[in-house]
């Protein structure tokens, strides 16, 4: 057995003079040790030791400065992913793998997929099902979670060596967008909680990460890898046990299949490292959407310590939101992977089929981040003296009154009146600022983005009967300022 001490003092060493060499180091363990073994020791001490490897097999230390900003705006699933699920799908049923019984089993997993995460049945996920799920929901949940890390990358709040935990990893959206979002010289180490036939897709998509993307799969439920079920907790795929806290845990599109998912992100929070996150995302869809918002407002509590971060802000002090919460982002189509276009053009019209119902490039999204650190994206407050409480609103009706508003949506309208929901974490009613006449004075409600904080100078509150909602009219008597992009 090597001596793991004497490589991390000979590492710890040599890091301030010159890039690690295994070689150099196994000549100076005593007793000697074979190249390949201390390269592999330093594999396991890289994250704490805070080094990267090196093409060249060489390790150097990993910069201390966060994350940058990576621009993040992919416009198309990257071919290395695409071959390799069209490789699996091959290896599966074969070159026409799109066409035939194979073609028409996968497309059968798509739509009952769709129907289930649109009437919230449960969802189970044999191995048809796992790639059917992979050729329709890759590309997206792989764009969505940049977008979703963008809001800490915004504080440098993203460290260059992160441990994370994916829960409900599925095929591998999220773990391969992050590894994408993240710079060359960051280290990985990547647990990944998936118990269904999912975790085979996953594992096979995971060989296309590099080598400072050190990936664990624990192969069981949420519940017993937190210990909720009276479980082993915590064994990967290696038998390895996972760390005890994490800098970042993901919940990709699966809070909704939880049978319990307030347990499961409690479970997370308290898993967290003190300056860790807790992203959660799903799609725009009203059900998962809103579904994600209960769970955020049952654990973001003034009574548990946990924050909000981003996007729903509460403005107000102990103040918990108790409105619709059906909010969600929205960014920039991709192209059509060629595997959704396959399976699409395979499919005999006539038979119920629709072109483009096998094609997702959407990216849209419903998401929240958690911390319990009190760190927040933008640390904007409300006062009593300068605006209204939003959950205040009805007894305003018909008067001109100034909110403290994040902007919680694009805008809804179908080309009228420009339509945006807003929040100050007060509201108890679903509340949206509509703009009547655009000036140059409220312009910037039109060119806020989403999660921006804006206040609104002498907003009309009014009642709307038939949506049950709040209607804040900006028009030509209306301010309405950038308090934080």
């Amino acid at each position: 057995m090597i001596d793991r001490a004497a490589v991390r003092n000979n590492a710890n060493y040599l890091r301030n003079v010159r890039p690690i060499d295994p070689e150099e180091i196994a000549e100076y363990i005593e007793g000697g040790a074979h190249p390949a073994v201390v390269r592999e020791t330093l594999r396991e001490e890289a994250f704490d030791l805070r080094l990267r490897e090196r093409e060249d097999g060489a390790f150097e230390p990993v910069p201390e400065e966060p994350v940058s900003d990576p621009r993040w705006a992919p416009t198309a699933f990257p071919e290395a992913y695409s071959f390799a699920l069209e490789d699996l799908l091959v290896r599966e049923f074969g070159a026409n793998w799109h066409r035939g019984d194979s073609g028409d089993e996968l497309r059968e997993a798509v739509r009952r997929l769709k129907d289930d995460y649109l009437y919230g049945n449960d969802v189970a996920y044999d191995r048809v099902a796992a790639l059917g799920y992979a050729i329709y929901h890759l590309p997206a949940y792989y764009a969505t979670v940049g977008y979703v890390l963008d809001d800490l990358v915004e504080n440098g709040l993203l460290d260059r060596t992160l441990r994370v935990l994916d829960v409900g990893a599925g095929v591998g959206g999220p773990a391969l967008g992050l590894h994408d979002y993240l710079p060359d010289d960051a280290v990985v180490d990547y647990h990944a909680v998936e118990p269904s036939a999912a975790a085979d897709v996953l594992d096979h998509m995971l060989d296309e990460t590099g080598r400072n993307f050190r990936p664990t799969i624990h192969e069981e439920t949420a519940e017993t890898f937190f210990g909720l079920d009276g479980g082993a907790t915590g064994s990967g795929d290696d038998g390895g046990a996972a760390p005890d806290a994490f800098d970042l845990v993901v919940f990709g599109n699966v809070l909704s299949e939880l049978e319990d998912p307030v347990a499961v992100a409690d479970a997370a929070l308290n898993r967290l490292a003190d300056d860790g996150s807790v992203a959660a995302f799903a799609p725009a869809d009203r059900n998962t959407a809103m579904g994600l918002r209960e769970v955020e407002r049952a654990v973001a509590t003034p009574e548990s310590g946990v924050d909000t971060y981003s996007p729903t802000l509460r403005l107000w002090p102990n103040a918990t939101p108790s409105d619709g919460g059906w909010s969600f982002d929205v960014a920039g189509d991709l192209e059509v992977p060629p595997f959704q276009r396959r399976l699409d053009e395979a499919a005999e019209r006539g038979s119920g089929d629709e072109p483009g119902e096998f094609v997702n490039v959407d990216v849209q999204f419903a998401y929240a981040i958690l911390r319990s650190d009190g760190k927040r994206r933008v640390d904007v407050r409300a006062s009593d003296g300068r605006c209204a409480r939003m959950a205040d609103s009805e007894a305003h009706v018909t008067d001109r009154v100034n909110f403290l508003a994040v902007k919680l949506s694009h805008d809804l309208s179908d080309g009228d009146n420009a339509l945006y929901r807003v929040g100050d974490g007060s509201q108890t009613v679903d509340h949206y600022l509509v703009c009547t006449r655009e000036t140059v004075l409220n312009d910037d409600l039109r060119t806020a983005d989403y999660g921006s904080v804006v206040f609104v100078e002498n907003g009309l509150v009014l009642w709307n009967d038939d949506e049950g909602a709040y209607n804040v009219v900006v028009d030509d008597e209306t301010v309405v300022d950038l308090v934080a992009p």
